[in-house]
């Protein structure tokens, strides 16, 4: 029997999608789903290593997101600076770091106890 599908597997492949065309690096895909009181089913999480190329990969997910899921995120902060974007999506969270931030919050350890994936470009 196929699993049904509520949008998030499109939102997913979207936002994986606008990341890679614009080259993020170290993608990881956090399942949240498990833990009692998370605040949404995933995260992505990638870097970049200018403060130019993190705004121009929340571009493409924007887009991407825009046309092949038809989702537009409910908030976005930190473009002003460009160190950490966040995008929320409600069931998806992605985050874009410059890596130098990323290395110092360290998302990723503070949800161990969650699935952890690394995540490749498929092209």
């Amino acid at each position: 029997m196929k699993k049904k599908s509520d949008g998030t597997d499109v939102l997913l492949e979207s936002i994986l999608k606008g990341i890679f065309e614009k080259k993020g690096q170290n993608v990881l895909k956090i399942d949240l789903r498990k833990l009692e009181n998370r605040i949404t089913d995933y995260f992505v999480i990638c870097q970049a290593p200018s403060g130019t190329q993190v705004s121009s990969i929340c571009d493409s997910v924007e887009d991407t997101v825009r046309i092949d899921a038809g989702e537009k995120p409910f908030h976005i902060e930190g473009l002003d600076n460009c160190f950490w974007v966040l995008l929320d999506y409600g069931n998806v969270i992605v985050h874009v770091f410059l890596e130098e931030y990323r290395k110092f919050y360290s998302l990723e350890s503070l949800w161990a106890d969650a699935s952890i994936e690394a995540v490749e470009d498929k092209l």
